[in-house]
């Protein structure tokens, strides 16, 4: 989601400052030339165009609609991307204490990095479960996944989190090499 909003709010700073450059360009084009049109918008056109239209014109009324679709995906996509801290129980009323998810996935990755026979491990946190994707060392890796998974569920329920989330365990075997 962080790359979506990013992503917007680069379109839309880029829309601005277009739009910036493009009003300065035309007023000094104006004041160097009064009467002459504008310099990339032809205004009187514009102008003749846009006022033989009405608000009940089928373009007027579709334009609104995008625009108000557009409008209410960007709101959503902002409330989406809010805040996705993770709450843990307050040690005083006036105190509130949060986590981040990928604290809590690097908390969880240490603890299960450490164990023996895991090559390599990658953790995704959230809210509701903690994915653990472990690469075992050795091709005979035994009860390795009841051992990750207890390592794992041992080090979430450590921390005071308000809901404890799933842990989800996956041991692969290692990559041959040739």
């Amino acid at each position: 989601m962080r790359l979506l909003v990013r992503l917007i709010t680069t379109l839309f700073g880029l829309a601005v400052a277009a739009a910036g450059a493009l009003l300065a360009s035309e007023a000094v084009w104006f004041l160097l030339r009064p009467g002459n049109g504008g310099f990339v918008v032809p205004w009187q056109q514009a102008h003749l165009g846009l006022s033989s239209l009405s608000w009940h014109d089928a373009p007027v009324l579709a334009t609104a609609a995008v625009v108000a679709v557009v409008g209410l995906l960007l709101v959503l996509v902002a409330i989406n991307a809010g805040n996705k801290d993770l709450r843990l129980h307050d040690p005083a009323p006036e105190v509130t204490v949060t986590t981040d998810r990928r604290s809590l996935a690097r908390l969880v990755g240490h603890q299960v990095r450490d164990q023996d026979g895991v090559a390599s491990a990658s953790v995704t946190a959230g809210a509701k479960r903690v994915q653990v994707r472990a690469t075992a060392q050795f091709r005979e890796s035994g009860d390795l996944r009841g051992q990750l998974t207890e390592t794992a569920e041992h080090a979430v329920r450590d921390l005071p989190l308000r809901t404890t989330p799933k842990v989800l365990v996956s041991v692969a075997a290692p990559k041959e090499r040739r």
